[in-house]
């Protein structure tokens, strides 16, 4: 079973809740130990409108949950958030960039892409590409969608930039998973 201490005096900050709430606390985040919140509602969805409907809920801090789990060594590092950086110049490939991202996550297992959603100067793409932690950028332009490529730029190898087909990226990136 799960182990708790029933606390008379506990209040959540928020009016809808009734009878039942609850945290979930831990000792080894120090001052910061809520890592999950929650209790019971009967009436908020009456009071947006809606039929009485008894709920319960709750909102969770992920990265403190994270932190908790390092902190108690039931997980090693976290791996970095993405292992390639999709960079897009011009209208035509920002909005391909989700597209060809979606493609290479479906044939590529285990690939973690970030694709950056955000316009911006190609430059300022770059340096969010070298801050995401990621192994190489994919850079994608109007002259790279027109001719079938995408240029790789690797971020933590000294390795020359390339330009590949997208049949070969596959095989570059299932390369960067598996090693």
């Amino acid at each position: 079973g799960v182990i708790y201490t029933v606390n008379e005096k506990l209040v959540r900050g928020l009016d809808y809740y009734n009878r039942t709430v609850f945290e979930w606390v831990t000792d080894s985040l120090g001052a910061q130990g809520t890592v999950c919140a929650g209790g019971r509602y009967d009436g908020l969805v009456e009071q947006l409108g809606g039929k009485a409907t008894p709920a319960v809920g709750f909102a969770m801090g992920l990265e403190r949950l994270v932190l908790m789990l390092q902190a108690l060594e039931c997980v090693g590092d976290i791996r970095r958030s993405a292992d390639v950086y999709l960079a897009a110049m011009g209208d035509k490939a920002s909005i391909q960039a989700p597209i060809i991202a979606a493609k290479l996550r479906a044939e590529v297992p285990g690939l973690r892409i970030m694709v950056h959603a955000g316009g911006g100067n190609f430059k300022k793409q770059l340096k969010r590409a070298d801050k995401s932690d990621a192994l190489v950028a994919l850079i994608i332009g109007e002259d790279e969608l027109a001719q079938g490529v995408v240029t790789v730029k690797y971020l933590r190898e000294r390795k020359e930039q390339v330009t590949l087909k997208l049949e070969q990226i596959k095989t570059l990136l299932a390369e960067l998973v598996n090693s």
